[in-house]
């Protein structure tokens, strides 16, 4: 029978460390050099930690734009993310890898063993075949964090979920919840949820194995419990290996690449003749969303040259496939290493999603869902057809190896069976526990969501000031608990040496409209400030920082939103002013602020030419945080600043790493050719573009 069962597994493994303290205020779009299928980056100011913009709206000449179908078209850049807010920005790992024990779900039938990361977004680690003994994913053998998520901390491999916006989610790093429940055949299913903070949306995916089958299952289902139509986004990623010839039932393909153009190319061969079905053909990365005639099956497959493979298939609601590679260039295989350990094998990703692209945002209504059926597992087509050279015959040879295991109706009717019987069952007992978010939000809106509990148990720390407000109208005066944890014993408050950090903030319209008929302390200011900026009322957040500051007894958090607001509105000296005194303020304090706030502050000082300011600040940082790759990214840069060209290039030569190098990330290039005009070294070279 299906066994659901708790696991461990031990991989060599970065700590994901703390999140970044300071709220993620940087405005999204523009200038982004990013491909759609990773973390977007914004190229001013390098050294800031990143923040993951979303990409502009790809340019799309008249003759693409004219073969562009008409709903695809009104859903090109639809209700982009204007911020991350309300999630927190994750860049507190490293690249020191450790011996680590991690928590596992295993489901397993004779057939098939599937291992689930819970805490980990609910990745699926490994799909292993047990009758041939093959890993039918790319499996990386390390867990290495690095900022390809839109909030930062990402990893490859397996296959992961992906809600919320363009890139790889905010979720990819973060707990879900868990539980068995039972499956639509009577045995037992895992069932993954959480809340999705960016578009406020909660979600459920549900995997199980019937008995003798050799394929996953998975259910999945998006619920908007608003009032108002929310944009949608979901790709499901999987990691194949490279090595593989990719097949999609389509003789067309929407190619997005680090140039920003969508342009409609052939399948399998490009314009240029070389067939980009073979991950190792292409130079430079790229993703294909292939153009899926209306009424056509939804499939996609990785087969290996004796025909073996993976495939991946699905109810027609999930409309989307792409290929993502990273091509054979020298920014593309650095990456490979970068993400796992040097010398083993490269990946590619096949994927599926809502969309026909990653770039659209489809609305979901007012209470309403949208939900489908993912099915994975082993294929094996005849491989002298699926490796010939005609493209028809190709597609045609594995479509008929799926539908002869797994035909097209017995899909669907696993779909509609799981929605009648097994969608909406109760948990049982949790296996792993996610945020209490959703917790807050059901209780704030009385929503329900059978299948799905957000119980008032999983409320914590993070959410108690925001409990508070809902039943008294208040937040908790964090200004007069400082003042309390500061006071001596003899009634005189002592100047507070590590003032509390704000916490974690909520943005949307109910929360916002509760910050406004709180009493006005420096606390509700800040939070107010924020949510007013996420809604894009730039200019009364700034007013409601001005006036929390005035009674605040830890000015820091909002003289930081002030130098945002200052660098964003174009005032980037007074923007670097705001930055040192916000350093200053809280010097000698929480070390995690003190290292956020330097990197940030130095950037700025550097920017505006306040060379000497920026080395005081770097001097004043501790021996370990200065030792760290981003601040020696940052010394390099401040010795160029000071016309110490010699040193600079010391610093190279001694070598550093980055840990969150965004995507596509082109700045330390930029600096060696500032210093040098010598090849720049391969351990530096992440550009992604064609020269």
């Amino acid at each position: 029978m299906t066994t659901v069962r708790r696991a461990v597994l031990t991989l060599p493994a970065a700590q994901l460390g703390p999140d970044n303290p300071l709220p993620a205020l940087r405005l999204l779009g523009g200038g982004a050099t990013g491909a759609a299928n990773g973390a977007p980056t914004v190229p001013a100011a390098p050294a800031l930690p990143p923040t993951h913009p979303t990409h502009p709206i790809p340019g799309v000449d008249g003759h693409d734009r004219d073969r562009i179908p008409r709903d695809m078209a009104r859903q090109l850049g639809r209700a982009p993310l204007r911020t991350l807010l309300p999630a927190p920005v994750r860049d507190g790992y490293g690249r020191e890898r450790v011996p680590t024990v991690l928590d596992t779900i295993e489901i397993e039938n004779e057939l098939l063993r599937v291992t689930v990361l819970p805490g980990l977004g609910g990745r699926v680690h490994a799909l292993l075949h047990k009758p041939t003994g093959r890993e039918l994913l790319y499996r990386n053998p390390v867990l290495q964090p690095a900022a390809f998520a839109l909030n930062g901390a990402w990893f490859s491999g397996g296959i992961e979920w992906n809600i919320g916006a363009r890139g790889h989610s905010t979720l990819s790093c973060a707990p879900l919840h868990a539980a068995v429940v039972p499956a639509p055949d009577g045995g037992r299913m895992l069932r993954l949820w959480e809340w999705e903070r960016l578009r406020d949306l909660p979600f459920q995916v549900d995997l199980w194995l019937p008995d003798g089958a050799e394929h996953l299952r998975v259910g999945i289902r998006i619920r908007n419990p608003h009032e108002r139509a929310v944009p949608c986004y979901w790709w499901s990623n999987t990691a194949v290996p490279e090595d593989r010839r990719v097949l999609a039932p389509a003789d067309e393909a929407w190619h997005f690449g680090y140039e920003h153009a969508l342009r409609r190319v052939p399948v399998p061969r490009t314009e240029d003749g070389t067939d980009r079905t073979y991950p190792l053909r292409s130079t430079h990365a790229a993703d294909y969303f292939y153009a899926l005639p209306d009424g056509q099956r939804r499939w996609i497959a990785a087969v290996d040259e004796r025909g073996d493979g993976l495939v991946q298939t699905s109810t027609d609601g999930l409309l989307g496939r792409k290929l993502f590679l990273w091509g054979t260039g020298r920014g593309g295989r650095r990456w490979q290493e970068w993400l796992t350990e040097p010398g083993t094998p490269g990946y590619a990703e096949i994927q599926a999603g809502l969309a026909r692209t990653q770039l659209e945002h489809p609305p979901l209504e007012a209470g309403e869902e949208v939900s489908w059926l993912e099915v994975y597992g082993p294929l094996t087509a005849d491989p002298a057809a699926a490796h010939g050279p005609d493209w028809a015959v190709a597609r045609a040879s594995v479509e008929d190896a799926l539908e002869a295991v797994l035909p097209r109706a017995e899909v669907d009717a696993a779909y509609e069976q799981w929605r009648a019987v097994a969608a909406d069952a109760e948990p049982g007992p949790s296996l792993a526990t996610g945020s209490g978010w959703g917790a807050l939000e059901v209780l704030r809106g009385g929503y329900e969501l059978p299948g799905t509990p957000f119980s008032e148990e999983l409320l914590g720390e993070e959410q108690r000031p925001w409990l508070a407000l809902l039943r008294t109208g208040a937040l908790p005066d964090a200004d007069a608990d400082a003042d309390a944890r500061a006071d001596g014993g003899d009634g005189v408050a002592a100047k507070v040496t590590a003032p509390a950090r704000p916490g974690a903030t909520l943005v949307s319209d109910a929360w916002r409209d509760m910050l406004e008929t709180a009493p006005a302390d420096a606390v509700t200011e800040y939070h107010l400030g924020i949510a007013q900026w996420a809604a894009g009322d730039l200019a009364q957040a700034v007013r409601s920082w001005e006036r929390g500051l005035k009674n605040a007894a830890a000015r820091w958090p909002l003289l930081y939103c002030l130098a945002v607001a200052d660098r964003e509105g174009g005032h980037p000296q007074r923007a670097a002013e705001r930055y040192a005194e916000a350093f200053e303020e809280q010097y000698g304090g929480d070390p995690v602020v003190t290292a956020a706030l330097g990197r940030e502050a130095v950037s700025v000082l550097l920017e505006t030419g306040c060379v000497a300011e920026a080395r005081g600040v770097l001097s004043r940082l501790p021996e370990d945080v200065r030792a760290r790759g981003a601040f020696r990214h940052l010394e390099a840069r401040l010795l160029l600043a000071e016309g110490r060209k010699g040193e600079a290039r010391a610093v190279f030569d001694a070598g550093f790493e980055v840990p969150d190098l965004r995507e596509g990330a082109e700045e330390l290039g930029d600096l060696w050719s500032r210093i040098t005009d010598e090849p720049l070294p391969a351990a530096y070279d992440f550009r992604m573009r064609p020269s």
